[in-house]
């Protein structure tokens, strides 16, 4: 673009509709807007690591692909910074300023009607290449500069509130793309390096580019405009492969306990983990944890993390498990699902259910080769897992029939057998019957009979014993 060219215009999409829409848009979620832009630059890279791959572009040799977010707290901005593809000029016009993909403006008309609250923004960024935008919710002014790995002129952005926005040259020489958010005096809590960090570890922790964070303390910080060195000798702030990205094999025990505390704040170590890996058509990966129970008493919900492709999605959805595998914790990265999942979608969608049964089926399996291969620790986990396993067996049929040669009988005497096992100790006088004591105090003298006539008494002293019987 020459130096005297100077282009103006305003955002395709009706700006008077959009605008003030992205306003309200996930008003109780407004963190969001840092993974979206975040998420952004991570498919910068991701694109030209592509292209890299097929001979189709290439970089320095040793050069690392970053994302940096930079806070200037005495310039009322937060910057996200990639090394990735870049744009171009007309690709600045057709990506940026045309917001006209079909249907748009009548999901916005849909949406601007609605006066239910959550429901009116949970699906909106992200659908129509407005993700962009969503900087929109926290910045009165938003600036772009850009330069594509191609090479050609590079160029900056810069847009109002009002969606009035100019375009002017550049005088960027490194390749990739800078998003400048002026925060709103409303939304000045952004400007805090507490805030940013804590988004960053919600959203972005496990995003597959190394993310740099930087804070601009006073206005001689950074006098030449280049990060100092000791801020270019700081660590990601990310884990670009989570524990979930990498092959089972690999993996030891202790560093199964040790993401599971990254995960949560559980002081107790979890009882075991499953580490799953679904191939196509489900494709998705993801670790759960059985967590250990310490009390009856104890809350018996667990928490299941969704990510999109290593992007943190949501929290606690229960709508990939079946109600008898709630307890569980841990994380699931599914990019089959949108970015931006509601709960309804979730509810109806066929994808979710087949998600959920190959959990039931991976959690049985388990189960099995726990009993089969490693009985010792099986035993010793048992007591903590048997009120979920029994519970399972009675709300799932199919359940029950995958684990029921692992299930776990405890006798009075504290030994374990399986229920088979226990038919075959003194098989003539069990008479392929299961004896039990729901209460081992009030009934020990029936308990002493039948041990003193050679007949193994299992307890059954919780109320879902019985009905699992």
């Amino acid at each position: 673009m020459p130096d005297s060219e100077i282009k103006k215009g305003g955002i395709s999409v009706e700006t008077q509709h959009i605008f003030p829409i992205i306003k309200k848009w996930l008003y109780s979620d407004k963190d969001i807007f840092l993974r979206e832009i975040v998420s952004n630059a991570s498919d910068a890279v991701t694109k030209l690591r592509r292209l890299c791959s097929l001979g189709e572009a290439t970089v320095p040799e040793g050069e690392e692909f970053r994302i940096d977010v930079e806070l200037d707290r005495n310039a009322g901005t937060v910057t996200v910074t990639d090394n990735g593809i870049g744009m171009t000029p007309e690709e600045l016009e057709k990506y940026i300023c045309s917001i006209a993909l079909s249907g748009a403006l009548d999901f916005i008309s849909k949406y601007e009607k609605s006066e239910s609250g959550d429901s009116a923004g949970s699906g909106i960024i992200g659908h129509f290449g407005l993700g962009f935008y969503s900087a929109f919710m926290v910045s009165d002014v938003v600036e772009i500069d850009t330069l594509s790995y191609a090479g050609g002129d590079a160029v900056h952005w810069k847009c109002g509130e009002s969606g009035e926005y100019e375009i002017t040259p550049s005088d960027r020489t490194e390749r990739g793309t800078s998003v400048v958010m002026h925060i709103t005096d409303e939304e000045k809590d952004y400007l805090n390096d507490y805030t940013l960090k804590r988004v960053l570890d919600k959203y972005c922790s496990f995003i597959p580019v190394p993310i740099y964070f930087s804070s601009l303390e006073d206005e001689d910080s950074d006098k030449d405009g280049k990060k100092d060195e000791e801020d270019k000798e700081k660590k990601p702030i990310n884990d670009t492969t989570p524990l979930w990205s990498r092959p089972a094999s690999e993996i030891t025990d202790e560093e199964y306990t040790a993401f599971y505390h990254k995960l949560f704040t559980d002081p107790e170590d979890p009882l075991f983990h499953i580490h799953v890996n679904a191939d196509y058509p489900l494709n998705f990966k993801g670790i759960l944890y059985f967590p250990k129970i310490r009390s009856e008493t104890q809350s018996l919900e667990g928490q299941v993390k969704l990510f999109y492709n290593q992007v943190f999605v949501a929290d606690n959805i229960k709508e990939v498990l079946p109600d008898y595998l709630l307890m569980l914790r841990g994380a699931l990265d599914c990019p089959e699902l949108p970015l931006n999942v509601s709960r309804s979608y979730l509810q109806d969608s066929a994808y979710v259910k087949r998600i959920g049964q190959f959990i039931v089926k991976k959690t049985a399996d388990k189960f099995n080769s726990l009993a089969t291969s490693d009985r010792e620790k099986y035993e010793a986990v048992f007591g903590d897992v048997r009120i979920f396993i029994e519970y399972a067996c009675i709300r799932d049929r199919k359940f029950y029939d995958r684990i029921k040669g692992s299930v776990l009988l405890e006798t009075t005497e504290g030994a374990f057998r399986t229920i088979d096992e226990y038919l075959e100790t003194a098989k003539e006088k069990h008479e392929n019957k299961i004896y039990y004591a729901s209460d081992v105090t009030a009934q020990s003298n029936y308990v002493k009979m039948f041990r003193d006539a050679g007949i193994e008494v299992a307890v059954f002293d919780r109320i879902i014993d019985t009905q699992f019987m």
